[in-house]
């Protein structure tokens, strides 16, 4: 994506022309930032145009000695987090663990991740509870450290973790289920 320095000062001054140009060029990154983050298509695209006009109406703070594909992944993750919090249906479901520490244990090597592609991961990303998915993008995906996710979500880095933790038992038992079946195959 290589957006040039005029279009953004054409966007700035309000030329449609401009603002189509660059939705055009920053579609895809955007959307597969949005599709991440949400469980629907429909939805995703509904926040990827909510994100895409707080671009376009932030465009003249954007500081253009920094490259620009940062600054807008940063925006749409912050309208990401915005709707989220909006939708708060789900923090009824969360548990707020103040006293979680991270262990080793969860650094070993899985071998179900050779047997699948990353298709397939996205989907069970996709399939982590609402909260657990949030923490768990912002933090592998994203590379936001627990602090920020905490103060981005509103919650304690306690919780934080705990909602880390929860994807990645939750990501193992479901490698755990690709990888019974090629066992089963080869004891037979």
């Amino acid at each position: 994506m290589d957006i040039q320095p005029t279009l953004i000062k054409a966007c700035i001054t309000g030329d449609r022309k401009a603002e189509y140009a660059l939705y055009k060029a920053t579609y895809s990154y955007l959307m597969s930032i949005c599709i991440r983050y949400t469980r629907k298509p429909d939805r995703a695209k509904e926040v990827m145009n909510v994100g895409f006009l707080k671009i376009l109406i932030n465009l003249n703070k954007y500081n253009s000695d920094k490259p620009f594909k940062p600054w807008i992944r940063k925006v749409m993750i912050n309208t990401l987090i915005n709707e989220y919090k909006k939708e708060k249906i789900h923090y009824g479901n969360i548990q707020y663990v103040e006293n979680y520490h991270e262990t080793d244990k969860y650094a070993e090597i899985n071998q179900a991740i050779t047997k699948i592609n990353a298709d397939q991961i996205y989907e069970f990303i996709a399939k982590l509870p609402p909260a657990s998915q949030q923490v768990f993008n912002l933090y592998f995906i994203d590379g936001y450290k627990h602090k920020e996710i905490a103060e981005m979500l509103s919650i304690s880095e306690g919780t934080s973790k705990w909602h880390l933790n929860a994807a990645r038992e939750k990501l193992k038992e479901m490698l755990k289920q690709i990888e019974s079946p090629v066992k089963l195959l080869v004891n037979d």
